[in-house]
């Protein structure tokens, strides 16, 4: 099976490349050969791939950034994964898309289901919401996979920032309100790429599912977890959102049901802790 990858450097992109199995080749496309901000050069790019799936793992990922940016981050978020979805609807092709948890408003506490009712709070949140709606509307096969709190040893997240701080400091303030399920990135492409098989085979259940890791947890506790497995003796202080402002509001609620992707294609929630070893043994910082 071949596959066309949109995205090359980020944090899925990168562990789809390390963990392509036997009998699956894939073509990546860097930002140099299809940005995201011209929608149609992703259509084009998906038009002459000949590939047998396709996957989105490219995206606008500076969530502040977008409250400034929002007209920038939709074309990138959300046109871009609509003419990439409408090419492949042409040609028969199942087309894979990551989302987010961010498309809810957070309350509750319950996991959030992946038909219930969506209202993001931030200008990201909408622009991965308008290419959710994008892909459904092109009308082909296609998987929107919605994820949360991703981390892995490439580019920048919440762990690499917790290492940073903890070399410097013997106590952090970290957000204790906020819920959800850190998710390796290794975890989110061996999702895809059971989904994409399974999807070109003509099996599986396409449609929008959810993705995160197990067990749920805040983020004051994910760094408590990153900073007792990589040996620091650091003090991890919670404070409320209210006390740590950004531009874009966070969900306070980004537990996800993910029930449906077990039925549908088999694959469980991965518990997030033997992947958070794995990426401090590959960053060199667990004793």
């Amino acid at each position: 099976m071949r596959l066309l990858v949109f995205g090359r450097t980020g944090q899925v992109a990168t562990e789809l490349a390390r963990r392509l199995p036997p009998g699956i080749s894939a073509r990546f496309l860097s930002r140099a050969e299809a940005d995201l901000a011209d929608p149609a050069a992703c259509a084009a790019a998906v038009a002459g791939a000949g590939a047998d799936a396709v996957i989105n793992a490219a995206a606008w990922t500076a969530v502040d950034a977008a409250e400034a940016e929002e007209a920038a981050a939709t074309v990138v978020n959300g046109a871009a994964p609509a003419a990439m979805a409408r090419a492949c609807a042409a040609r028969g092709l199942p087309f894979l898309q990551v989302s987010t948890d961010y498309v809810f408003d957070g309350s509750g506490e319950a996991p959030r289901r992946p038909d219930e009712p969506v209202a993001p709070l931030s200008a990201y949140g909408r622009s991965k919401l308008a290419g959710e709606a994008g892909v459904r509307a092109a009308g082909g096969v296609h998987a929107i996979l919605r994820t949360s709190w991703v981390f892995s040893a490439h580019g920048t997240n919440f762990v690499k920032t917790m290492l940073r701080l903890a070399q410097t400091r013997d106590r952090l303030t970290v957000v204790g309100d906020q819920h959800g399920g850190p998710t390796p990135a290794a975890a989110i492409a061996d999702a895809l790429l059971v989904m994409a098989t399974a999807l070109a085979e003509g099996r599986g259940t396409p449609g929008t599912h959810h993705f995160a890791g197990a067990p749920d947890t805040t983020w004051a506790g994910f760094a408590r977890e990153i900073l007792a497995q990589a040996g620091r003796r650091v003090l991890v202080q919670d404070i409320p959102t209210s006390a740590w402002p950004t531009p874009a509001r966070r969900p306070a609620n980004s537990r996800l049901d993910c029930s449906s992707l077990a039925a549908a294609f088999g694959i469980p929630r991965p518990d997030w802790r033997p992947g958070l070893a794995d990426v401090l043994t590959e960053l060199g910082a667990r004793p």
